[in-house]
């Protein structure tokens, strides 16, 4: 689908990560190069990357640019400053939980390599980590490509499609969550049409979602996000598709703000509302939507466009980035291991035990 990657690692031990700039599109497509973890930790932090799987993948390439600070140390002293890196890159973003899998899985491989080679090398604790991050990466891809294959017979055949965000290739290494039934079946020739939210306040939509769907050919129709519940009342939207940053243990997912009343608009219009996400996503630690951390954005996020005020200087603003869905306003949620029908605890952990 996609003639450009988002994130990818260029070289050896002592390469570095090289990002699509997501702040710039789609004006501009430039690339910019991660050498070091404040790097990539302020990436992070200002969307140059983002979408949970996206920074999932970005962060364990992060751990292997902390182990490139330690390299002239032992072994052991490198996993020491390497977990003190993840705790930094963990303070980045407290929605998603990809990130937080991500560095737990690294922390992991980086202790158990110790444990076996007590002795050895530093390069050769770096060469694992590097291993293990491309794994990452390597797993991602097909994780999109599996949610595709999952996802898209429920992409209404001549009829039309709603999403909020992006959940594409630019949120993942691969195709995209939410986007990759969209995907699978523009591959399979089946005719639809997509409408595009244009997200508030940072126009993910707009920028995002809008440029890839355009880039593949794909029919989209941007709205504005108040116009949703006009074109389900029409008759205009046939499903809904969004992909989600953390699932608690009962399917309630937190995704990007302004997911939670499209669940409702959709369940009052007897519309199907799925969420496409990777396991990765998933927070069995969680009992619910409850306990799901909801980050706070700064206030010019919504005052300012392209650093143009739109609102009266030093007025309040609230600027949460993320909302929660109740399991029950969902219709079904896509993994690569399966599709969950009315999500509730016990059909999750069953498709996570027989995973």
């Amino acid at each position: 689908m996609k003639n450009f990657k988002t994130l990818q690692w260029i070289g050896d031990i002592n390469g570095f990560l090289k990002l699509t700039d997501q702040r710039k599109l789609p004006e501009e497509f430039t690339e910019i190069e991660c050498k070091t973890v404040q790097q990539l930790y302020d990436a992070i932090k200002t969307l140059a990357v983002r979408g949970a799987p996206a920074i999932g993948v970005a962060a364990g390439f992060g751990i292997c640019l902390a182990a490139q600070e330690s390299k002239n140390s032992t072994a052991a002293d490198s996993v020491k400053n390497i977990r003190k890196k993840a705790d930094y890159l963990a303070q980045s973003r407290p929605t998603a939980v990809n990130l937080f899998w991500a560095l737990e899985r690294m922390k992991k491989t980086a202790d158990k390599f110790i444990t076996e080679n007590p002795n050895a090398e530093t390069n050769d604790l770096r060469k694992s980590l590097l291993a293990e991050a491309q794994k990452i990466y390597d797993e991602d891809v097909e994780m999109c490509h599996n949610i595709g294959i999952n996802g898209e017979k429920f992409v209404p055949a001549g009829g039309a499609v709603l999403t909020h965000c992006n959940a594409g290739a630019l949120a993942t290494a691969g195709d995209g969550t939410a986007l990759a039934p969209i995907f699978e079946a523009q591959k399979n020739s089946k005719k639809f049409k997509v409408y595009a939210d244009e997200t508030r306040p940072l126009l993910q939509g707009a920028r995002l979602t809008a440029w890839e769907l355009a880039q593949a050919g794909i029919d989209v129709t941007l709205i504005c996000d108040n116009m949703a519940g006009t074109l389900m009342k029409q008759g205009k939207i046939n499903a809904i598709f969004t992909g989600a940053d953390r699932i608690a243990a009962n399917g309630d997912a937190a995704n990007k703000i302004g997911t939670y009343p499209l669940s409702i608009l959709a369940k009052a219009h007897n519309i199907p509302f799925y969420i496409a996400a990777p396991s990765s996503t998933f927070d069995l630690k969680l009992k619910n939507g409850d306990s799901i951390p909801i980050e706070q954005r700064p206030p010019q996020e919504v005052t300012m466009i392209k650093n143009i005020p739109i609102a009266p200087d030093r007025i309040k603003v609230y600027n949460p980035a993320f909302d929660v869905t109740p399991a029950e306003n969902i219709t079904a949620i896509i993994t690569e291991k399966g599709v969950i029908t009315q999500p509730n605890a016990e059909k999750i952990k069953k498709i996570f035990t027989q995973a």
